[in-house]
């Protein structure tokens, strides 16, 4: 279950250094910042446009980004 202040309260218990955020919803990622302790940064967030993947758009880059940038090739 997603529960972004669970998560944060857990690293903060582990004293982390650095959390680095990967999938977490926009707003959730929200309420992690506001509760970690650690400096956080993140690295790709969910959104609908990808289906829930947040990278999506990374792994595709390579095959279909390329046929719409250049059609002919």
């Amino acid at each position: 279950m997603c529960n972004p202040i669970f998560q944060a309260e857990l690293f903060n218990h582990e004293k982390t250094d650095l959390n680095v955020l990967l999938g977490l919803c926009v707003g959730h990622d929200s309420l992690f910042f506001k509760y970690a302790h650690a400096p956080t940064t993140v690295l790709a967030v969910k959104d609908r446009v990808t289906g829930h993947n947040p990278l999506a758009a990374v792994y595709l880059s390579g095959s279909y980004y390329r046929k719409i940038t250049f059609p002919d090739k």
